[in-house]
């Protein structure tokens, strides 16, 4: 008897596996007949109706590849676009090999984000000048070619030959609102303020009429009285190597520039009688072109004599380069309280959205409450210090490097290599090239074009002696 219910479970076990392994597969096969049946084919990119429906548009869920925007069915517009930024964050404006953490890399990120431009080597970009690490801009202009909404024309305008006539029929057509899109996807410290359409020849670079910088400091322990005398030296055409690095590895080797004015002056001209030392001060300088480091350097001049440590003639000595052809080593002006102030520029009409200067306004009234609230807490408590127990005056800290416990005067100090020195230095490391004057004349240097280099062929035929502003 229980032989044959053994037996008998056996079976059944069995019967069991059997039904199991059935049912297994019928639902394997089911599943993949679903699959085959069901799955929604990839959208078609060359498929789009005219309302753009979803698929066409977006990425895809499945593939993750979005629909090449088609640039060459929409016109180009050569523009001017006004930036304001603070640069303390950054390491500079310009685009580097060794970082992308700078101004310009950001304004392109949002340039190609947007759909203006199909990418930076095609869209016949100039900037105005070149701001450091550290340094900031209220007026920045650059010129592009961003895609336009214009198919009848206009200033600045090129359209598709391809174009139909349909399409051309449309002349109250509104400009893409240049400035907010860009701001949309731009960190909060960099803003566009305004654009304006310009010719197609016109170049933010070689079309700026002059350049204005400013330098804010506190007035501490300076004579600004006499700060404000020395700076006069400075006005007119003079050799200003030895207030600027020499960038010679770049082709630069012109050190001729006129400067239109400068002036130190109160911030507030209610303070032009104070003595407080915690007011402040700015150096402003006008000029139509700028060296490398040319602003920060000559601003560690001036606090130099503001110190005492100098007398102005100073200027006039490192101005000489006749009698003195080597720069002395000296360290410059710290970067953050630099600022490029205005770039002025004739017959530009600028376009500003009032909606987006008032988004631009909060934002910077932002950063000035925090900034203020911290800058008076902070003077609060110098002042209870003072107070309570004496202390030292506010001291210059806006050189670089530690401060000099003897102080060596500057015609005293080693120099720096000469010009003609680091011509012959970067001749032998193939960073210059020798080229032969016509008709017997001297012959000249000029600088390779190095590769990450984005310029136009038209920046590549100026000569050295035009070099872009770089303070």
């Amino acid at each position: 008897m229980s032989e044959s219910l053994v037996a008998r479970v056996k079976a059944l076990e069995e019967e069991v596996e059997r039904l199991r392994a059935q049912l297994k597969e019928q639902k394997d096969g089911a599943a993949s007949k679903n699959y085959e049946t069901n799955v929604r084919p990839e959208p078609n990119p060359a498929v789009m109706d005219s309302h753009g429906s979803k698929g066409t548009r977006h990425k895809g869920k499945r593939g993750g590849q979005e629909r090449p925007f088609n640039f060459s069915a929409h016109p180009r517009r050569h523009v001017a676009l006004r930036l304001a930024y603070l640069g303390w964050e950054y390491q500079g404006f310009a685009v580097q090999e060794n970082t992308d953490n700078t101004v310009e890399a950001r304004l392109f990120e949002a340039l190609l984000k947007t759909k203006l431009i199909p990418d930076r080597q095609s869209s016949n970009y100039h900037r105005c000048g070149r701001t450091d690490k550290g340094v900031s801009a209220f007026s920045q202009v650059i010129s592009i070619d961003l895609r336009s909404t214009q198919f009848c024309g206009g200033l600045g305008v090129t359209v598709p030959e391809n174009t139909e006539a349909s399409a051309k029929s449309k002349p109250d057509t509104a400009e893409l609102p240049y400035v907010k899109m860009l701001n949309r996807v731009l960190p909060q410290d960099i803003r566009v303020l305004d654009w304006a359409p310009v010719e197609a020849n016109f170049s933010a670079r070689f079309d700026c009429q002059s350049r204005t910088y400013r330098y804010y400091f506190p007035r501490g322990d300076l004579d600004v009285k006499l700060m404000a005398e020395a700076v006069k030296r400075y006005e007119g055409t003079h050799d200003f190597r030895n207030l600027c690095k020499m960038d010679v590895g770049n082709g630069v080797l012109q050190f001729q520039r006129t400067i239109l004015s400068a002036s130190v002056m109160p911030t507030q001209p209610c303070h032009v009688t104070s003595t407080d030392p915690y007011d402040l001060y700015v150096f402003e300088v006008k000029g139509l072109a700028f060296l490398y480091h040319q602003v920060r350097c000559m601003m560690a001049v001036l606090l130099l004599i503001g110190q005492k440590l100098e007398t102005p003639d100073i200027i006039d000595q490192l101005l000489d380069v006749e009698s003195n052809p080597r720069k002395p080593q000296y360290s410059m002006a710290v970067d953050y309280p630099l600022v490029l102030y205005h770039c002025h520029f004739e017959g530009v009409n600028w376009r500003r959205e009032s909606e987006e200067m008032s988004l631009v306004l909060n934002s910077l009234q932002h950063h000035w409450t925090q900034s203020a609230i911290r800058g008076q807490v902070l003077h609060a408590m110098i002042q209870d210090l003072h107070n309570t127990g004496g202390g030292p005056s506010l001291q210059c800290c806006l050189m670089e490097g530690s401060r000099q416990r003897n102080y060596r005067p500057l015609l005293e100090r080693p120099r720096c290599e000469s010009l003609e020195s680091r011509i012959q230095h970067f001749v032998k490391r193939g960073r210059l090239e020798r080229e032969e004057g016509e008709n017997g004349e001297e012959s000249v240097f000029r600088g390779k074009r190095s590769k990450n280099s984005h310029q136009s062929p038209q920046t590549e035929e100026m000569s050295s002696t035009q070099q872009q502003d770089q303070s």
